[in-house]
């Protein structure tokens, strides 16, 4: 048998909506209640990956942790449509940095993230 893995998109609706022509299933919020129900829906319902917009994702940051150590589903920050907050890349930095342990993405001087 043959098991297709779910991919889903929560945020904004005008960032979500992007989503659905690339064929992902796409949960609009408003408010970090709306978000966590969607995200207890998707996690339970098996989606592999769950793309979250970083300004929804800081507001519902203790639920996201529930997963965080689970193999499935992967949950990644992305920007909204009115731009980055930098969480995603903060993530990434931090996941990366306890894995091998030393932080690959380090600032040269004058630049900033």
């Amino acid at each position: 048998m043959i098991y297709m893995y779910r991919v889903g998109v929560i945020g904004d609706r005008d960032t979500v909506l992007a989503f659905k022509a690339l064929g992902v299933d796409i949960f609009p919020v408003i408010s970090p209640e709306e978000a966590k129900k969607a995200l207890r829906a998707m996690a339970r319902e098996k989606y592999a990956v769950i793309f979250v917009t970083e300004q929804i994702s800081v507001q519902i940051e203790d639920m996201i942790g529930e997963y965080e150590n689970e193999v499935l589903p992967a949950i990644i920050p992305i920007p909204n449509n009115q731009g980055s907050l930098g969480v995603g890349l903060k993530k990434i930095r931090e996941s990366v940095e306890r894995a091998i342990g030393v932080d690959i993405f380090f600032e040269r001087e004058g630049e900033e993230n």
